[in-house]
């Protein structure tokens, strides 16, 4: 675990706000994981009242990842004006409103639907502001590890809701409506929890920095921080010449700076980044569970026990990666060499399958056995790299002056690419069988190929560094702003909030 300076309180808050804010991560994995399970809930199908199962698995699932893109791509100018608090508690808002449209006993569909897509909206909200909230607020020495407390709750969600779905079905039963009510209706506790709590959580530092707030910035990171030290006070003079040489470099710009080669390279990435998350097959697995191990194993409730399994596993190895992991490999080499590790696997998978006997009576062969074994090791690679990585990753490499719209661009990626799949995969597995891993093994390679040329390294670095990284017209010297901070502080001098210059490759704080 990487060591974090300063105070033990102030190690304390940062640890607390980064993974309570990526609650949001925990819902996302919720509402995933509840799908599948739902799906082949005897009470879902009777309470509704419909025959092509395919047709509605498909919608179920894509009208919220609609939702979702469409706010994860437009929230950006929210956020940028309102702050990153109250455009979370608005979003968990809309999400409760979905939620109770879907546990109604309307047995309607549309009135489902309805709500799956406005539940959608408030999650996209949430999930495209929360990683630019997060790495806001984070210290540097921990900002990856933090970052990708988005997949380890989304994970911890994941396994709940297949747990929940099982519990529900041994529990309850085909004979009340409570069956799939009770999942679906649970999604409304992670959001109250999220809206709420952030009343208690101090608005981005960066945020009101740019804001011109300087007092209300300086007192958040003091807070965040629980330390008002040289070191604290130089970083606060770090952001806030990070922020002024964005404004001189940009100035007279506005959307025009996204054209900047270095943001257009920026933009690229978050999108080339989620859109591989996607195309590694498991978030399709993590919504059709079930669907997919009937593939390997048969029919059988065995199928929502393993699916059990397979969100437990999830949780506890991205867990382990993030505590342990995080901030000691790269992300570059971390993201090529999974991308190969897990296209081999998927080929396997297809290969034994092809290769041997089919479930006879959906008894379990040793064949089937072995490619569920071969899936959870994929599931294990997944949770080392492509779950967790993105969301830091997509949150840290952009300024301040963009990161609404990068991070914006980034998960509405996520969430598009999320829908399309969604809304194939049920006909993949229809058409395709176990074919459709060979066809996740393809994509595995070529995003390999696509981390080796284009992604580039950012672990340990500040975010005011990332400018000298992608050769930003707003590149400056980081370092000597903070070493003339220190030089201001060790004089005696207690003016924070005094103008910051910084030019080309000088740093120039106060005039001096």
């Amino acid at each position: 675990m990487a060591k974090l300076q300063g105070t033990r309180k102030g190690a304390f808050r940062a640890y607390f706000f980064g993974f309570f804010v990526c609650l949001a991560g925990f819902l996302f994995g919720y509402d995933t994981g509840i799908v599948g399970g739902v799906l082949t809930m005897e009470s879902y199908k009777r309470d509704f009242g419909y025959t092509d199962n395919t047709t509605v698995s498909a919608v179920m699932v894509s009208l919220q990842n609609v939702g979702a893109f469409l706010s994860a791509l437009a929230v950006f100018p929210v956020s940028e004006r309102y702050g990153r608090k109250k455009t979370i508690q608005v979003a968990m808002t809309v999400f409760c409103t979905g939620v109770i449209l879907q546990v109604i006993p309307s047995h309607s569909l549309v009135c489902f639907y309805i709500g799956r897509f406005v539940s959608g909206l408030g999650l996209g909200s949430a999930t495209a502001v929360v990683p630019a909230y997060n790495a806001e607020q984070a210290p540097k020495e921990i900002r990856g590890m933090l970052g990708s407390g988005m997949q380890w709750l989304f994970a911890l969600g994941v396994m709940i809701s297949y747990w929940v779905d099982y519990g529900t079905v041994q529990g309850i039963g085909g004979s009340h409506s409570a069956e799939w009510q009770i999942p679906v209706g649970l999604q409304m506790v992670p959001a109250a929890l999220l809206g709420f709590g952030l009343i208690f959580q101090k608005e981005s530092i960066r945020w009101l920095a740019k804001k011109n707030r300087n007092e209300e910035a300086w007192e958040a990171l003091k807070w965040m921080r629980a330390d008002d030290g040289p070191e604290v006070k130089a970083e606060f003079n770090e952001i806030k010449a990070g922020i002024a040489e964005e404004v001189r470099a940009s100035e007279g710009f506005k959307k025009r700076e996204l054209l900047e080669p270095a943001n257009r390279y920026r933009l690229g990435l978050a999108f080339g980044i989620f859109l591989g998350q996607q195309c590694t097959g498991m978030t399709a697995l993590a919504y059709f569970g079930p669907q997919f191990f009937k593939l390997l194993v048969g029919s059988g409730t065995k199928n929502l026990l393993i699916t059990g399994l397979f969100g437990a596993e999830k949780f506890i190895t991205v867990g382990i990666y993030i505590l342990f992991f995080s901030e000691m490999w790269n992300r570059k080499p971390t993201l090529w060499i999974s991308a190969i590790l897990m296209s081999i696997c998927f080929i396997i998978v297809t290969v034994v399958n092809k290769t041997t006997p089919a479930p006879v009576d959906n008894q379990t062969t040793s064949a089937g056995i072995a490619t569920v074994a071969m899936i959870f090791i994929t599931n294990s690679i997944y949770q080392f790299s492509w779950g967790p990585l993105p969301w830091p990753y997509a949150a840290e490499i952009f300024p301040n002056r963009i990161r609404e719209v990068g991070t914006s661009v980034g998960v509405s990626t996520q969430w598009l690419f999320n829908f399309l799949f969604s809304l194939t995969t049920p006909y993949m597995i229809k058409d395709m069988s176990t074919y459709v891993f060979l066809f996740y093994a393809a994509l595995d390679i070529v995003m390999a190929i696509m981390v080796w040329f284009f992604v580039k390294e950012t672990k340990g670095r500040t975010l005011e560094e990332m400018e000298q990284i992608f050769n930003s017209r707003a590149a400056f010297d980081n370092e000597a702003a903070r070493n003339k901070a220190l030089e201001i502080e060790s004089s005696g001098s207690e003016d924070r909030f005094s103008d910051v210059h910084v030019i080309g490759k000088h740093a120039d704080i106060d005039g001096k």
